[in-house]
């Protein structure tokens, strides 16, 4: 029915842009062997898209305010889509990580303004019904990339994934220009610019930090310079937002208790449960010599039972307190990441299943009630800003722990092959080519004497890191959980919004 193009082409363009997140963690081998990339790069691939989205969500939702939320929209597709051509096309490292960042920026566009565009478009219960199907999309995608990820890049090569956004785009700018009436918000006041910077200086600085931490050392000028920046440009941020009459986030708001402990949930959940897939990969496929395909379904009962539980707790826990549906579902992702770690030498991709499934449960039971805590938890007046918080604090959360277990996950390989190869060859070296990938090339460039023990080591330190890095994931999922279960009691209900001009209302302590 015409009724619900507005919602295809809303649709359309979340599941794009959600896709794309979790869609190159199975083809990232193949890049790295087609692009002969290093570890760092293969990083920045994943993590300069997450941030992107987390630095100008809440930004790009103000522009949407004020000059027309259809308009960003499609601007953001549009950009979406040539930055998606781009990427397809890129010939080296640096050029795919420009890329991918513009896409980053495209689809903030588009995320920031997708449930305004359903919120004036819809009303009652065509409302209710709207926001469920885009719900059921955004966990289609996740379910979706790694298998979408792994037929393009088995069938046709890396660059499609990327190629594969073109005719969706058009699609959905077609539905948009003839369905999606323009709406805006008359009391828009404006972008908060050096709230923007601040903030994107922090989270870049710091992530850049522990990135390249390993490589120029923790203590080198660089990264103690690094980490230097990105504390006095949060300072500024927070100096700036006290000051602003048009905060990007209303400072305010953190007093809050409930409205923080969800914010602290969302940013630990992306980190535990969904960062260390990236090396999980590279394990698949590198060491154990799944093709990607294949990797994709190792990593579908994460998705699968995330689903599952998302569904089925939208209908049978719709009452139920945030404290314990979010607090529990970060508990089980903690768990499920324990198990994880239960990995050895030997294993292969059945080691995987039950942390992965019971990490699943966790996320599908945490997840649907975070953005509707968070906005319950504040003035209506306000809501918009708190749902931009919750989504900035999840990508922040995802780039952040690809960037922290990455370091652990090649500290880990560096530590295990220092022990095993001892004087007789370069640990960093051998660690190097096989972040990048070359599992397969270490081993077989080892002489016949020697091949047994070599392939033995890689496995002994794939093993190892990934190890680690699940112990991590498990203690992020951990601390999220109790950080919840001491802030969260229930959803704030402020009796009064404040008006223009009005003091603002005091937010309620949960």
């Amino acid at each position: 029915m015409r009724k619900w193009l507005p919602l295809t082409a809303v649709s359309l363009g979340a599941f794009m842009l959600l896709v794309d997140v979790t869609i190159v963690t199975v083809a990232l081998p193949d890049m790295a062997t087609g692009l002969h990339t290093t570890f760092t790069d293969l990083q920045w691939v994943l993590d300069i898209y997450a941030l992107a989205l987390a630095a100008l969500l809440l930004g790009a939702g103000s522009l949407a305010d004020r000059f027309g939320r259809r308009r960003v929209y499609l601007g953001g597709l549009l950009l979406f889509a040539a930055a998606s051509l781009a990427c397809g096309l890129a010939d080296g490292a640096g050029q795919l990580i420009l890329f991918r960042g513009l896409q980053g920026v495209g689809g903030a566009a588009m995320f920031a303004t997708t449930m305004a565009l359903l919120s004036t478009t819809y009303q009652g219960r065509d409302r209710g019904v709207a926001f469920g199907v885009w719900g059921a999309v955004n966990g289609a995608a996740a379910a979706a990339g790694p298998i979408v990820g792994g037929l393009l890049t088995e069938h046709f090569g890396w660059r499609w994934i990327f190629f594969i956004n073109l005719p969706i785009s058009v699609l959905a700018v077609a539905v948009t220009l003839r369905s999606v009436r323009e709406s805006r918000n008359p009391q828009a006041r404006g972008l908060d610019l050096p709230g923007l910077v601040t903030f994107t200086v922090a989270a870049g600085a710091l992530t850049f930090a522990l990135i390249r931490g390993t490589e120029n050392g923790w203590t080198s000028a660089t990264t103690l310079g690094l980490f230097g920046l990105s504390a006095v440009s949060l300072l500024a941020f927070l100096l700036v937002e006290l000051r602003s009459s048009r905060p990007m986030l209303d400072l305010k708001l953190l007093r809050n208790r409930t409205f923080t402990g969800v914010l602290i949930g969302g940013l630990l959940l992306s980190g535990a449960a969904f960062s260390y897939l990236v090396y999980t990969s590279l394990w698949l496929q590198s060491v154990r010599g799944l093709g990607p395909v294949a990797a994709g379904l190792a990593m579908l009962p994460m998705s699968a039972t995330a689903f599952l539980t998302s569904a089925l707790a939208g209908r049978r826990l719709h009452g139920a307190s945030p404290r314990w549906t979010i607090g529990g579902g970060l508990l089980l992702i903690g768990g499920g990441a324990l198990l994880l770690a239960l990995i050895g030498p030997g294993s292969s991709w059945p080691v995987l299943l039950p942390g992965l499934a019971v990490t699943g449960v966790g996320v599908g039971l945490a997840t649907p009630a975070m953005a509707a805590a968070a906005m319950s938890a504040v003035p209506q007046a306000l809501g918009g800003m708190a749902g931009g918080a919750m989504n900035t604090a999840r990508q922040l959360g995802n780039a952040l722990g690809i960037a922290v277990l990455g370091a652990v996950f090649q500290a880990g390989l560096l530590r295990e092959l220092r022990a095993g190869l001892g004087a007789a060859g370069d640990a960093r070296q051998v660690t190097d080519a096989l972040t990048g990938g070359q599992a397969g090339a270490v081993i077989a460039q080892t002489g016949d004497g020697r091949r047994a023990v070599v392939e033995q080591l890689v496995h002994a330190a794939f093993a190892t890191g990934l190890r680690d890095t699940f112990l991590v994931s498990a203690g992020l999922g951990l601390a999220g959980g109790l950080a919840v279960l001491l802030l969260v009691r229930r959803a704030a209900q402020p009796e009064r919004v404040a008006g223009p001009g009005s003091p603002a209302p005091a937010l309620a302590d949960a």
